[in-house]
């Protein structure tokens, strides 16, 4: 496709969401949005496309796109609406950012030896203290699923020299936390300690090089395969039977899964 059929079919989508947000014969329920009404599905969109790519389904990333950039348009037409700003400077915005994020490719300037990562980190945090940033911990958005928010968190503390030097520190933390879990005795302390326990085991899994949410999204496919294999194995539902039942069928997936590894 050519770059002026993609500038076409881009003024096309901003037409569309123009036409169902016009004051006089409109979409009613485009109408009544407005940022926070909409953000759940902006949520979801991006959701689902990061489903399609786990399923490595092209035809439903391509729907799903559709779906996330059609979000995109839509809060940039409620902002426009309100005299905000539109589309246009959306995408101008982010093409500045890259741009200056990006000063060896698109400037003169000589990367220095550093590391792709290093000058990516080195841009964000000079664009956020340009912005009156008052910490090192600022703008790790409050949205973010709490495991990646808890991962952030740390590695933006690790970049200023807060953090364990060997998975050794962050592993004492862990047993640790799980005492004082075990050891709290009302609901509220429960919650605090509970909350502990998970931020320093995010810290270790991080400790090791891996990303605590992607850590966490493969046992949660792993846990649901097997159960489903079990329920497979006793033929519909496991409901009713015992413990020791409910244990020996696991097993039997756990062990049928090696012999086909």
């Amino acid at each position: 496709m050519t770059l002026l059929s993609n500038t076409r079919a881009m003024d096309r989508l901003i037409a569309i969401m123009a036409r169902l947000r016009d004051p006089v014969g409109g979409c009613e329920w485009d109408l009544a949005q407005d940022f926070a009404s909409i953000a759940p599905y902006t949520i979801e969109e991006a959701y689902e496309v990061a489903d399609a790519i786990t399923r490595q389904d092209m035809s439903a990333l391509r729907e799903e796109l559709g779906d996330l950039l059609l979000q995109v348009v839509f809060h940039a037409r409620i902002a426009e609406d309100a005299g905000q700003f539109a589309f246009a400077d959306v995408a101008n915005a982010i093409s500045d950012k890259m741009e200056a994020r990006h000063p060896h490719i698109f400037g003169s300037e000589d990367p220095d030896g550093q590391s792709r990562q290093d000058r990516w980190e080195n841009a964000k945090a000079a664009e956020r203290a340009a912005k009156g940033a008052t910490s090192a911990l600022e703008g790790v958005a409050l949205a973010l699923p709490a495991l990646m928010r808890a991962e952030k968190l740390q590695k933006r503390a690790a970049r200023v020299g807060f953090d364990w030097p060997d998975p050794a520190g962050p592993t004492a933390k862990v047993v640790e936390e799980t005492a004082e879990l075990a050891a709290a005795a009302t609901d509220a302390e429960r919650l605090e300690e509970a909350g502990d326990f998970l931020f320093a085991a995010a810290n270790l899994v991080r400790a090791y090089g891996i990303a605590p949410e992607d850590a966490l999204r493969a046992a949660n496919a792993k846990f649901e395969r097997r159960f489903r294999g079990m329920e497979a194995l006793a033929g519909g539902s496991i409901a009713g039977r015992d413990l020791a039942a409910q244990e020996a069928l696991w097993q039997a997936v756990k062990s049928d899964e090696k012999s086909q590894a």
